[in-house]
């Protein structure tokens, strides 16, 4: 009697790319990301905190995995989102106290994503399960990365966001008087 083969496994696929932020959708997103981004700023902190009490074990390699993935992914993908579908709208106003906070903003991702690719390797480690980190360093740039991400979402949800949705309001407006 024959003998039948094994089934063979299918492979893997691979992660469908995320469509484009498209501008009807954006203010959800945007909020979200932030959302996102408050809890894995508190994540981070029971990170630094649990290889402070702890050592690197496996929670703290989960919790690593957890900053990585939201860093590397989202929260990164994120400032470019702003740069284009909210950032454009609010520089054609020609106003100059939201084109200086335009300037700031676009300094902060600037420092934002350097901040991060210092501590990057770090928690890369952490969540490989090696010892290559730096707790001291983890220790004392957490707060400085958390305050200035925490204050850059705060003026873009107090200013720029209500601004560029005061200005997505009156065009759909228009429109609706036009048709």
């Amino acid at each position: 009697m024959p003998h039948a083969a094994a089934p063979q496994p299918r492979p893997a696929r691979a992660n469908r790319p995320q469509r484009p932020l498209q501008a009807a959708d954006a203010f959800e997103a945007l909020d979200e990301a932030h959302r996102a981004a408050h809890e894995v700023l508190g994540v981070f902190g029971q990170l630094v905190a649990h290889l402070d009490d702890h050592g690197l074990d496996i929670t703290a390699e989960a919790l690593a995995g957890e900053v990585l993935a939201f860093f590397d992914g989202p929260g990164h993908a994120h400032h470019g989102d702003e740069e284009r579908l909210v950032y454009p709208e609010i520089e054609a106003l020609g106003d100059a106290e939201l084109d200086a906070h335009l300037r700031r903003l676009r300094q902060d991702h600037d420092w934002i994503e350097q901040d991060w690719r210092e501590l990057s390797p770090h928690v890369r480690a952490v969540a490989q399960g090696y010892n290559a980190f730096q707790l001291a360093l983890l220790q004392a740039a957490l707060p400085v990365f958390e305050a200035m991400v925490l204050d850059h979402m705060a003026l873009e949800e107090t200013v720029v966001y209500p601004a560029a949705r005061r200005l997505r309001d009156a065009r759909a407006a228009r429109s609706a008087a036009a048709a």
